[in-house]
């Protein structure tokens, strides 16, 4: 048993786990309560866990739930539906002090005090047992009956209509069945949201994300955790008028963005490390031609193939020292699923700029991670000019043309007069891998060679001025500060701000972009800290040792995980 801590619990929060085997339908089940939950009023954050199989293996779907905000997962499981034995056996351990969990009877026999067995099949018939167990949570959650169906009815309205009068009979069954039994299970508190917000994941947030910042290409091959970024641009393409290529292979996707990117197309890809560690000559690519492109790195543990279905923050220094040769970049670690929209925005603007590659770092748990979100406020958004300055323009035009910014004005082939006023028939777009002159031909000069390693390097003073600082939550010079990076963020934040409930001065310092760094946004608030932890989900203090070599504040104290599974608030307390 799991007692959560007292901390913890003071925000009210309820956990349902759904588990079972892969192909059980675990996800619709959950996916359902989700929707409604959040149309309800209530706060979620949901952790999905998976094995790497389409069929079999124990999955996961943990949905924490509050009318209060929540911005972490927790440890605890207070409802547990068990779609199978095995997840009777692996999750018994983790129910809280008054959790219990519900199961066919035909599933599991044993008495148990904590266990209620349900008889699925005289309520339902084998198929829509999943639909008997959402009545059954429903009803014990105290949700409305009709919300509930409603959202149901809709996700199986695409399928015939029979189906979904099956599925809703089914659901009433359970939730009828479990208000008349004699089980006592505290019922989630009124919730306080207002209606209207959206049920968003990371990765569907960065494809929103993508698509309003003016994306017009997107090109991948199938990685987990990356994978649904692609499907989700899929279902707006044609209704946004964009391209979403499936590759063949994850070196093409990235020269498909890059081409399709010279071509005059914001573009973006995306990948896991195994599939970045094929991109990395198209990155220096990028960089020495100067073509802008945002690539999502949505990690999960190695080396190689590692976990491939679980989480990790491992690839930090891969993705900041990528691809051979000295060229500028910036890199984003989004640590929520609003954050996660407004910095791939933000990555597309620095991309077009300043001609080079941008990266967003997620990762597995964000990436599947559903979270209740406002509606995202388009009006302030300017249209993307991916023409970058078009004033100093030369005739004939000078791909390269060296600046004081470093920034060189763009033409697009075929389409010369698109960003300045010129004649087509003298203007050619050129560009080279090789070290070239301003017109873009491949020199030997040593001397130009030098001109264009400075010209490209003064882009990085531009992005440097245009720097996110690290958002900082607490009490000013506290006796611990915590740092973080990515979506460590919630976690730490709760685990702070359960421990200055407690009377102790502590505060966080969460980096929402980790390259370029400046040490006057973040160095003075490192050294009025009287101890200093960071937190992040590797084996080694990436982003603590990234700081030291940028600003030789040595970070000496970290908490780190690399089991595969999120950080949450009860991990760092335990540690602390």
């Amino acid at each position: 048993m799991v007692n959560r801590p007292e901390e913890i619990m003071e925000n009210l929060s309820t956990t349902v786990v759904i588990a079972g085997e892969a192909g059980q339908g675990l996800v619709t089940l959950s996916q359902i309560l989700t929707k409604t939950l959040v149309r309800a009023g209530y706060y979620i954050v949901v952790t999905q866990s998976y094995q790497s199989r389409i069929r079999g293996g124990h999955n996961s779907y943990a949905l924490r739930i509050s009318n209060r905000e929540i911005v972490a997962p927790t440890d605890a499981i207070d409802l547990l539906i068990a779609l199978d034995r095995n997840s009777i056996n692996l999750h018994l351990p983790e129910l809280s002090d008054h959790g219990i969990v519900v199961v066919d009877d035909k599933v599991y026999s044993e008495i148990h005090p904590q266990v209620i067995r349900a008889p699925m099949a005289d309520l339902a018939d084998d198929k829509f047992s999943n639909s008997v167990a959402l009545g059954i949570v429903a009803s014990l959650l105290g949700l409305e009956k009709g919300m509930i169906t409603k959202t149901l009815r809709e996700f199986f309205d695409k399928h015939a209509h029979n189906t979904s009068d099956h599925n809703a009979e089914s659901l009433w069954a359970g939730y009828n069945w479990i208000s008349n039994d004699s089980a006592k299970f505290p019922r989630l508190p009124p919730p306080t949201l207002p209606g209207g917000r959206l049920t968003l994941n990371g990765n569907e947030a960065i494809a929103l994300g993508s698509i309003a910042a003016g994306m017009k290409f997107f090109s991948f091959y199938p990685m987990t955790p990356a994978t649904s970024i692609g499907t989700a641009l899929a279902e707006h393409a044609a209704k946004m008028e964009i391209v979403v290529e499936q590759a063949e292979d994850e070196i093409s996707a990235i020269n498909m963005a890059v081409g399709a990117s010279f071509t005059g197309a914001p573009s973006m890809v995306a990948t896991s490390g195994g599939g970045f560690a094929l991109m990395t000559e198209t990155v220096s690519l990028a960089g020495m031609t100067e073509t802008p492109v945002v690539i999502v790195v949505a990690q999960r543990p190695g080396p190689s193939t590692g976990l491939p279905t679980r989480t990790e923050q491992g690839d930090l220094e891969f993705v900041l020292h990528s691809g051979h040769g000295e060229f500028p970049r910036a890199i984003f670690a989004p640590g929520d699923v609003e954050q996660a929209f407004h910095l791939t925005i933000k990555a597309f603007r620095i991309a077009q700029k300043y001609n080079t590659p941008v990266f967003v770092m997620t990762d597995q748990f964000l990436a599947d991670s559903y979270r209740s979100t406002r509606p995202f406020d388009l009006r302030e958004l300017a249209p993307l000019n991916p023409c970058a300055d078009s004033s100093i323009a030369a005739n004939p035009h000078l791909t390269y043309l060296v600046t004081d910014s470093g920034i060189s004005p763009r033409i697009f082939p075929g389409m010369t007069s698109h960003c300045v006023k010129a004649s087509s028939s003298s203007e050619l777009v050129i560009a080279d891998s090789d070290e070239h002159t301003e017109n873009g031909h491949l020199t030997e000069d040593l001397s130009v060679r030098i001109s264009m390693v400075e010209k490209r390097l003064r882009k990085l003073d531009g992005i440097k001025s245009e720097i996110i600082g690290p958002e900082f939550i607490g009490l000013s010079e506290p006796d611990t500060l915590f740092v973080t990076w990515g979506s460590s963020r919630g976690s730490v934040i709760e685990a702070a701000d359960a421990l200055v409930a407690k009377g102790r001065r502590f505060a966080t310092l969460n980096f929402l972009q980790i390259w370029p760094l400046d040490p006057k946004n973040f160095v003075s608030i490192l050294e009025a800290a009287k101890n200093v932890v960071a937190v992040e989900g590797n084996a080694t203090g990436q982003f603590a040792r990234l700081i030291r070599r940028e600003t030789g504040f040595h970070i000496k104290k970290t908490i780190l995980r690399f089991d595969g599974l999120p950080i949450t608030p009860e991990y760092i307390l335990d540690r602390i």
